[in-house]
């Protein structure tokens, strides 16, 4: 082999050159092994920090896509906190318009309920205790902290609601009137706000209120057919149908 070769030539030449020749040849030989030793640690450390190199690129390039989407979300939560600021001052504008609006409210509510009060009074004398009821429920309110003035504004509308209702609609309900000094129980028919009835059980008194004398007075037996079906068409005993009832005729205010 080649290798061999080299080694056998060698050995023939040092036998031929002497000793003082073999220890230089030696030396020679001693000083390149080493300068290969030497070559190839080096080697190793070029790749070794080849390597490092590498890793540290990687790592530089991982840590500038991160600085990347850090500033990215600084900047969206810079935006975040601008606009929230804004939010803040238009929540600031809108509190001091409410308490503003709820200065002029609360006189408005008050008035509503008085003017609500002297409705129920001044009206038929239907639901008297329900209706009297619900406004003095509603002046308790107004009295009450821990209810929000919205709140209080939606219970007063919703009793306007239900008074405007008791116009469209017709009921019946038991209930006793007085009776020139005589207590008498019965039925009350209500048609809308036209007309409110009463009649005895036994049919023996019928009744229509008068708005005028803020009195009953009598109504004419011939009505009481239509008493009847009204009363039956309140309970949703049968359908819905024309209904005579007897109303005032307009007349003309003096100018």
């Amino acid at each position: 082999m080649k290798r061999v070769t080299i080694l056998v030539s060698g050995a023939a030449l040092l036998a031929a050159l002497g000793a003082p020749a073999q220890a230089q040849f030696s030396s020679a030989v001693d000083e390149a092994q080493a300068t290969a030793n030497e070559a190839k640690a080096s080697q190793q450390r070029i790749d070794q920090l080849d390597d490092q190199t590498t890793a540290a690129l990687n790592d530089y390039r991982a840590n500038l896509k991160q600085l990347e989407a850090a500033r990215r979300y600084n900047a969206s939560l810079v935006r975040n906190v601008e606009a929230q600021g804004r939010q803040i001052a238009r929540m600031r504008t809108d509190i001091e318009n409410v308490a503003g609006l709820q200065r002029a409210v609360t006189p408005l509510m008050e008035d509503m309920l008085a003017r609500l009060g002297e409705l129920v009074e001044a009206d038929m004398p239907f639901s008297l205790d329900d209706r009297r009821a619900r406004v003095a429920r509603l002046n308790q309110m107004m009295e009450n902290p821990d209810i929000a003035v919205a709140q209080r504004y939606r219970l007063i509308v919703e009793a306007y609601q239900i008074e405007n209702e008791y116009g469209r609609t017709i009921g019946a309900e038991k209930g006793s009137i007085y009776d020139g000094g005589t207590l008498r129980t019965g039925e009350f028919l209500r048609v809308g706000r036209v007309a409110l009835i009463f009649k005895t059980e036994d049919d023996s008194v019928m009744k229509i209120w008068d708005a005028d004398q803020k009195a009953w007075v009598n109504l004419p037996r011939s009505y009481l057919p239509d008493v009847r079906i009204g009363l039956r068409m309140a309970k949703e005993q049968t359908s819905p149908d024309l209904l005579p009832v007897p109303v005032k005729a307009p007349t003309v205010s003096a100018q």
